[in-house]
């Protein structure tokens, strides 16, 4: 069974925590300043009958992984409340509901590479790259004179996903999203 340090959680990860498979909903680290030292918080979702757990793991802890085979898949489109993605070695397709993919709908564009995770021949996770390029497709203009200010402001994405950007990111510009955290990388 292989082990990873727990900052080395991320998004989609599969674990093994109290003797049942768990996917990796969201993943923070968090440092206290002062006493008590820094940890990791996962909410995680039992993969089998989903239910969710919050869990504070610390930074030096070791954290079981679930024995899966990896598959390198494509996302091909969405159809209904499905999305299909194909297998990049025998093209088989592969769909998977929306709920399965709770909190990385966003990051997801055509033609995009992703690993699929299979525990016993069933699809339990996925894995995103670590950044994606997403347009721009709504924000507010610049203002003269707010460079000067170190401020964000919200920006709306083709895939329907909020980030807050720069000032002197403008309309259909393209950016680089962190898929972890959600945050601003660069402007592309």
């Amino acid at each position: 069974m292989a082990t990873v340090l727990a900052t080395e959680i991320r998004v989609g990860h599969l674990i093994e925590f109290d003797k049942r498979v768990w996917r990796v909903l969201k993943s923070y680290h968090v440092h206290v300043g002062g006493r008590g030292g820094a940890y990791m918080q996962v909410e995680m979702k039992d993969v089998e009958i989903g239910t969710k757990l919050n869990q504070r793991f610390r930074t030096d802890e070791k954290v079981e992984q679930a024995f899966v085979e990896p598959r390198n898949m494509q996302y091909l489109y969405a159809e209904g409340d499905s999305h299909i993605f194909m297998d990049k070695e025998n093209y088989e397709q592969l769909s998977l509901p929306a709920e399965f993919l709770e909190g990385q709908l966003e990051y997801l564009l055509p033609n995009i590479d992703v690993c699929v995770n299979f525990y016993l021949d069933r699809p339990i996770g996925l894995q995103l790259p670590q950044t994606v390029v997403l347009t721009v497709v709504e924000t507010d203009p610049q203002m003269k004179g707010s460079t000067a200010v170190a401020s964000f402001k919200p920006a709306k994405t083709d895939t329907g996903l909020t980030v807050m950007v720069p000032p002197f990111v403008n309309e259909g510009e393209k950016i680089k999203v962190n898929t972890d955290s959600g945050e601003y990388v660069e402007r592309m």
